[in-house]
């Protein structure tokens, strides 16, 4: 039964608690709060609940009350059953007047309206965040006051839509993993040219098994390697300003300061590609070339000189 029903009725939980009546065979009740009987408490008010039956349908008002506060977690409209039949306890109210109604009324509806309102105070700093960004971007590869003009002569619209819009075209470019299909075809075609393949670092030999006639897809590692958010944003907010910085060192010559920034987006993202798919390859390599030793004496041995060597190149190169 809903509270905001029972807050109108005008029986008290001491009425209905009258209209119970007790017969002698229910004298040895039990709370199944606090375990105590009628002998220890003649004076403490008793209730039936629920539709439970035996010694756990009887319990004290006072105990209940305290249990029904606990599992309401200070509210007052959250629904309480009974731990062991599920029946929900008939909770009344007495009726407090118009003003408290209307207030319970707004106050249930400023609760349940906050985190819409959190929500969208949060978009809202997320996109005037990505407004500011696309702003400064603007000013950063075209140039600060080719910039601030272009922006003041714009259609506010536009602006509102296309500065937010910068961010967003960074991180889904950030996204697109061109080096794994470039290092992909790179591997299937490479083989190809004969000239070309012997001075690549793209030719591999996988050692076949005695098993085994070819290699299969099952043997070789993945090309792709797990994905962080971290990196992609970091990656793509700096990006402007790394293609700023490639351009003035490498193209010093341009004027335009929006196709020395281009270039040098272009050489950053050339130079940084070229270096990426090499490292892969080198790791395809070492991981295709790996084998499992068997456990013996010399191989232990073997093992912990080249760590104990690592360990001493390390330390020295950290000293220097």
């Amino acid at each position: 039964m809903n509270s905001d029903l029972a807050q109108n009725s005008e029986n008290s939980p001491q009425d209905e608690q009258k209209q119970i009546p007790v017969s002698s065979k229910d004298s040895g009740r039990y709370c199944w709060v606090c375990f105590a009987s009628e002998e220890e408490d003649r004076e403490a008010a008793w209730v039936q609940p629920c539709n439970c039956r035996g010694t756990t349908k009887w319990v004290h008002q006072s105990c209940l009350q305290r249990w029904v506060d606990e599992k309401q977690k200070g509210g007052n409209i959250s629904k309480v059953t009974c731990p062991q039949c599920q029946t929900e306890y008939i909770i009344v109210f007495p009726n407090m007047g118009t003003l408290v109604l209307i207030m319970d009324t707004v106050d249930s509806f400023i609760y349940k309206g906050c985190p819409f309102m959190a929500a969208g105070i949060v978009v809202g700093a997320v996109y005037w965040c990505a407004v500011t960004y696309g702003a400064i971007t603007v000013m950063q590869v075209i140039g600060q006051k080719e910039g601030l003009a272009i922006m003041e002569q714009a259609d506010p619209l536009i602006l509102l839509i296309g500065l937010p819009a910068i961010p967003v075209a960074l991180l889904l470019g950030k996204m697109i993993r061109w080096e794994d299909a470039l290092l992909a075809f790179l591997r299937k075609n490479i083989s190809k040219i004969p000239l070309i393949r012997n001075i690549t670092p793209f030719r591999v030999t996988i050692p076949n098994t005695p098993n085994q006639e070819s290699n299969t897809e099952n043997d070789v590692p993945a090309l792709t390697n797990a994905v962080s958010a971290t990196r992609i944003l970091c990656g793509a907010l700096l990006m402007p300003t790394i293609s700023t910085f490639f351009g003035r060192f490498l193209f010093d010559s341009v004027k335009s300061n929006f196709h020395r920034t281009v270039l040098g987006g272009l050489a950053f993202v050339a130079i940084k590609g070229c270096l990426k798919i090499y490292h892969k390859q080198q790791n395809y390599i070492r991981q295709c070339q790996r084998k499992i030793l068997d456990y013996t004496e010399s191989n232990i041995s073997f093992v912990n000189g080249v760590a104990l060597f690592v360990k001493i190149v390390y330390k020295r190169f950290k000293l220097t």
